[in-house]
């Protein structure tokens, strides 16, 4: 059984099944793709270069990340960037089978009203901006989702339902401050990756007040020099991050 191949590999995750999903934002990659721990091909999801908008039921636009209610056997992926598609929207984790899908507020997405570039004085926009960029489920069953070009993340429950958002960095120009965000393990604290300010954004987890930050622009150990894209904690809370564009690295910052 064939499949397609990413042109631009943007997420990994592995389900509650063991089983490893990929992500792709490419200019085609209209898909997912499932493996085995092994390698072997398990499935698709999406036909490569049939992208039809945020409404569509049967593709994606440029996928960013993917995670997954065990109990319900559904992943949630987060849908799209580069200004493709702009919303989340949940799967059957077995068989693929679209389950249902909204944008910003819980509304219905509408590709059309999407604002070119984000403005801190004006009234915040009705839809995901230009990249749904990350998507999270806390120990609360609660869905946050990076809305990265406007500087927000959103929270929902896990039928849609819009709950409420946060701002980061609200005045960040250009790609804007949300572009990942991680709970530590006992989920009183959130990080947030900002990759325009390249820092790392330190919240509490119940009020969403800043305490501090982690890390500054630069190319040293501890700092972050373009495009710090993507979080991680492990079990013993220690915390690793990822840059992408010209940096390409990883980073590993130890629990005090």
């Amino acid at each position: 059984m064939g499949y397609s191949w990413m042109e631009q590999v943007h997420g990994i995750t592995i389900d509650p099944k063991d089983r490893v999903w990929i992500s792709g934002n490419g200019d085609n990659d209209a898909h997912l793709l499932v493996f085995s721990r092994t390698g072997q091909f398990l499935s698709q999801f999406g036909t490569p270069g049939s992208k039809n908008g945020s409404n569509d039921t049967s593709n994606l636009g440029a996928a960013t990340h993917m995670r997954f209610d065990a109990a319900a056997n559904e992943v949630f992926v987060s849908d799209g960037e580069q200004n493709r598609n702009h919303r989340v929207i949940v799967l059957d984790a077995d068989t693929g089978a679209y389950k249902r899908h909204w944008g910003a507020y819980g509304a219905t997405p509408d590709d059309t009203a999407v604002e070119a570039r984000f403005d801190a004085s004006k009234p915040p926009p009705k839809q995901f901006g230009s990249a749904v960029h990350c998507l999270r489920i806390g120990h609360d069953n609660l869905v946050y989702v990076c809305d990265r070009s406007n500087n927000r993340f959103q929270i929902f429950r896990k039928d849609g339902t819009f709950v409420r958002e946060v701002f980061v960095a609200k005045e960040t120009k250009g790609a804007g401050s949300v572009w990942d965000l991680e709970f530590s393990p006992d989920q009183n604290w959130m990080y947030v990756a900002d990759g325009t300010n390249q820092t790392i954004h330190i919240l509490r987890h119940d009020t969403f007040e800043e305490v501090g930050t982690i890390g500054s622009p630069g190319k040293g150990p501890g700092q972050f020099a373009t495009s710090l894209h993507v979080l991680m904690t492990d079990s013993h809370g220690n915390l690793y991050t990822g840059e992408a564009a010209a940096a390409g690295r990883i980073q590993k910052f130890k629990l005090k």
